[in-house]
């Protein structure tokens, strides 16, 4: 991404009223949101060019679930330096750690401080992933 290019961030989230939400703050921070209901959405966003600079994943969607589908997006080489962002109601230390250990940048909990999720996006932007 390049220094005059708007920061494309991927929403992947059932929850039509979260959608909305991360969209708006996304938007508000002077960055392009792309949205995607199921994993299924969020692969075809993937297939395309140019890839988003960040995504912004929950991990309960209604075709697969988030986990799996972070498996299948870090299996892809080309997806290596894709930031990933676990947005999720699921709180429990061991989720947390499976959806680290699969790849994920960082893992938020819902509800969550909308600073909080936009800050973690730029500092992502900034520092890209840290393998």
């Amino acid at each position: 991404m390049s220094a005059d290019e708007t920061p494309r961030v991927l929403v992947v989230d059932d929850d039509e009223a979260l959608q909305k939400l991360v969209t708006t703050l996304i938007t508000r921070a002077n960055m392009e949101p792309i949205s995607a209901v199921t994993a299924g959405e969020a692969a075809n966003v993937l297939r395309q060019k140019p890839l988003p600079d960040v995504v912004v994943l929950d991990l309960m969607l209604p075709d697969v679930s988030g986990i799996e589908f972070l498996r299948q997006m870090r299996s892809k080489r080309v997806f290596d330096n894709l930031p990933v962002i676990i947005l999720s109601a699921l709180a429990d230390p061991d989720q947390i750690r499976e959806g680290l250990s699969v790849g994920a940048d960082r893992y938020l909990t819902k509800p969550y401080l909308a600073n909080n999720l936009i800050s973690t996006i730029q500092e992502l932007l900034k520092t890209g992933r840290k393998k």
